[in-house]
């Protein structure tokens, strides 16, 4: 592994975890497992979806999905509705409250994002944006299929 993409790697997964833990103080909901987090926001950008589907966009088995979606029906945060074209298949989207949810955890993670940019220098500051361009290209090309 080459060094930027050892040290891209870590400070990823110190920023995710720097993010989860400063925002569970304020909404214990967040400690709900970052799988079932992007798992809603997948439901919230392409509902409804079956199950297979939304394993195959999270490159999840399926029945790990399936657990998932379970304990997030039983939150309430997830529904599962029929197929009008075939009755035996589930499609599932984001329930209302799930959307709220989603919602409060996106502004909850801008704001503290946004206080944290505000605390570097101009130039740092700067450097963070001028990269999200590539990162974001960085997150399209790890979405590809090996």
């Amino acid at each position: 592994m080459s060094d930027e993409a050892r040290t891209l790697t870590d400070v990823v997964t110190r920023l995710r975890r720097a993010l989860r833990t400063s925002i569970r103080a304020d909404w214990p909901w967040e400690s709900l497992p970052m799988a079932q987090v992007e798992l809603l926001q997948t439901l919230a950008e392409r509902p409804p979806m079956k199950v297979g589907d939304l394993a195959g966009a999270l490159r999840l088995a399926p029945n790990t999905v399936s657990g998932l979606v379970s304990q997030l029906i039983d939150s309430g945060l997830v529904v599962r509705g029929g197929d009008p074209k075939d009755r035996r298949v589930a499609r599932l989207s984001v329930s209302p409250r799930g959307h709220e949810q989603l919602l409060v955890w996106q502004r909850e993670h801008e704001k503290r994002i946004g206080s944290a940019l505000s605390k570097l220098e101009p130039s740092e500051r700067e450097d963070v944006v001028r990269a999200l361009k590539a990162l974001d290209h960085l997150v399209e090309h790890l979405a590809e299929p090996t």
